[in-house]
């Protein structure tokens, strides 16, 4: 099903061309724009034919016709938890345990596959494309955009909040500021290391044991892994996370929940804000925290 956008033509932009109101009033990319110019009827004004160096009318109803995905997952149905809905993108509370995409390690058992059944059963077809991923074992938020032009608007306006158990004693907050490397370009495996991708972590205690911590998180980068990697460089690695030295005693994967996420609509401009709660690992292990003298 191809996603119809109409807008009106602002005063601002009465004669001039169609291409600059779809690249500075609409904020398409270079590349969208050049796949609407390849497809003839995509772009009307007033329902008549209209080229990219054609002038606009202000007042006049100019209609675009985004072209039509075909998913490139294979369709696999698994269960995961649609927060929001509707023709531009959806919003998931993906299950800790759930891969991403697939990979050679996941063939068909990933939130990839999961979407694209999803959308089939509904007679739509979408590639699977995310506004920032999370690992694995990580639960929580996750914003998929439903067609190129979503995509390329969501990518810089989403901001993350995540909620963490470390093995270690924080109270208050602040900043780990250290770069990140892939010291083996095999393996996913990162590390704090003199001239990595600069990594960014923001955090604020929550409440503590002693023990363990229960922190709230933001980035200003995202690099992979980086809040498991941050922590366990200080020797506070998040509980459950093997790779990075955490203990699984409590938890059997590595703390880690999205549990907010501000966006701006891509199409409407509107401000959203959605919330998930902790899984029930989480939320166990951070009341033995909170219960805590």
């Amino acid at each position: 099903m191809n996603r119809i956008l109409t807008y009106t033509v602002p005063p601002e932009y009465d004669g001039e061309k169609v291409n600059r109101f779809l690249r500075n009033g609409i904020g398409l990319s270079y590349r969208m724009v050049r796949s609407l110019k390849q497809i003839r009827g995509s772009m009307l004004m007033d329902g008549e034919y209209i080229r990219t160096i054609d002038p606009l009318r202000a007042g006049a109803t100019l209609t675009l016709t985004l072209p039509r995905d075909e998913s490139t997952a294979e369709p696999q149905q698994a269960d995961f938890e649609i927060i929001y809905e509707d023709d531009d993108l959806l919003v998931i509370n993906k299950p800790a345990g759930l891969a991403m995409h697939p990979t050679h390690n996941h063939q068909g058992d990933t939130l990839a596959n999961a979407v694209a059944y999803y959308l089939q059963q509904k007679g739509k077809d979408a590639v699977f494309r995310v506004a920032g991923r999370l690992d694995k074992g990580t639960s929580g938020l996750v914003v998929c955009a439903l067609h190129k032009l979503a995509a390329s608007k969501l990518a810089a306006a989403s901001e993350k909040e995540y909620i963490a158990i470390v093995q270690g004693n924080y109270t208050g907050r602040g900043t780990i500021n250290a770069p990140i490397i892939r010291p083996d370009p095999m393996k996913t495996l990162r590390a704090v290391g003199e001239g990595g991708e600069e990594a960014v972590t923001h955090w604020q205690a929550m409440a503590t044991n002693g023990a363990l911590s229960l922190l709230k998180i933001q980035l200003e980068t995202g690099r992979t892994h980086q809040i498991r990697v941050h922590f366990a460089s200080l020797g506070t690695p998040l509980a459950g996370d093997e790779m990075y030295g955490g203990s699984t005693e409590k938890i059997g994967r590595h703390a880690l929940h999205c549990a907010k996420l501000r966006i701006i609509h891509p199409i409407t401009n509107e401000a959203l804000i959605f919330t998930a709660p902790l899984p029930p690992d989480m939320q166990t292990l951070a009341d033995e925290i909170s219960l805590e003298p």
